[in-house]
């Protein structure tokens, strides 16, 4: 079991039923605030879409949908979203918002080609937001200071969990270090991606790692990003330094979304230039679709780092490989 760690001398310090409650409390705390920073109104979002909308996410590339026929519509195709990164920012449009104002969603998705272990799962749980900018915003200037009211966020919601839970003690530091991908290959060039992240998440505790998606000096990715939502030079990752297991741990992706320069270009890289002609990407290139910034908020994720968790089957129910729930039950960690 390489992919499960078990912390030396580990022991979860809820029930079932007590961590019940330190979920909603996490989800409740984090959502309310997060709302009132970014000024956000809650929406209902779609489960699935059709292939030919382009909505989809399609993250690295090679991930395959959990795609099924329609038998009241000739068993047309439809796909579970892998997120709700396109879709966000076309349901600024078609909703009515207003520059300021922003959307964030409970977002529910299947990643079948997950490879499952502390912090992965089949099952995903975020919140997906996005919000109007114009396009004088569209800065890493304004992307930082975004970053940093999240981040401010995630500080208020440790400090009120650290209140409420007396085994919980606040890690996080003051500020989030910024850092390029590029000057991140550079200070750690004989390192892969990961062992990076998790070195710079140690040294300052809490890292937003910028510009991911395009090809570095070394003639690799730091990370895969789609090409038709994130701007790659204007995007990121929270990352935090995780004690419990020793890890980096991703919080949050986001970023400043493609304009339409961005869009042709990033569409080019990738190899998938015909992209171009779907419903959602003409909507851009036709300047129909507004300016915004938006990203991905792990509930999950954020559960499990705020209660202090080893695995994320502690605060998700999911589907784990049966070795899986053996080694987790011999060790006294009860997974969901």
């Amino acid at each position: 079991m390489e992919s499960f760690i078990i912390p030396e001398g580990y022991t979860p310090q809820l029930s079932l039923y007590d961590t019940q409650i330190g979920i909603k409390t996490v989800k409740d705390f984090f959502q309310q605030t997060l709302i009132q920073r970014l000024n956000l109104l809650r929406v209902s979002a779609p489960l699935i879409v059709t292939p030919e909308s382009g909505l989809n996410d399609n993250l690295n590339g090679f991930e395959r949908p959990v795609s099924f026929g329609i038998r009241e519509q000739e068993d047309s195709p439809a796909e579970i979203v892998h997120s709700l990164a396109k879709w966000k920012r076309y349901a600024l449009y078609k909703y009515g918002f207003s520059y300021g104002e922003g959307l964030y969603t409970d977002m529910n998705a299947i990643r079948r080609d997950e490879d499952t272990d502390n912090i992965h799962s089949l099952y995903v749980d975020q919140w997906d937001w996005e919000k109007i900018l114009s396009k004088e915003e569209r800065t890493e200037q304004k992307l930082r200071e975004i970053v940093a009211t999240v981040y401010k966020v995630f500080k208020k919601t440790e400090k009120y969990m650290a209140i409420q839970y007396d085994y919980i003690e606040e890690i996080l530091p003051k500020e989030i270090f910024f850092i390029t991908s590029q000057e991140l290959e550079d200070k750690y060039p004989d390192c892969t991606p990961k062992e990076r992240e998790y070195k710079i998440a140690k040294e300052h505790g809490a890292v937003f790692i910028m510009q991911i998606g395009d090809v570095l000096a070394s003639g690799e990715k730091h990370d895969g990003r789609a090409p038709d939502y994130d701007d790659w030079s204007l995007n990121g990752d929270i990352i935090v330094y995780y004690p419990v297991l020793d890890i980096a741990l991703e919080l949050s992706s986001m970023g400043i979304r493609v304009d339409e320069a961005a869009l042709l270009s990033q569409l080019q890289k990738a190899g998938c230039p015909e992209r171009a002609n779907l419903p959602f990407q003409k909507a851009i290139l036709e300047g129909k679709l507004p300016y915004t910034v938006g990203g991905g908020i792990g509930q999950s994720r954020i559960c499990m780092f705020f209660l202090r968790k080893a695995h994320i089957g502690e605060v998700q129910a999911s589907i784990w490989p049966r070795e899986t729930l053996d080694y987790a039950e011999a060790h006294g960690i009860p997974l969901l």
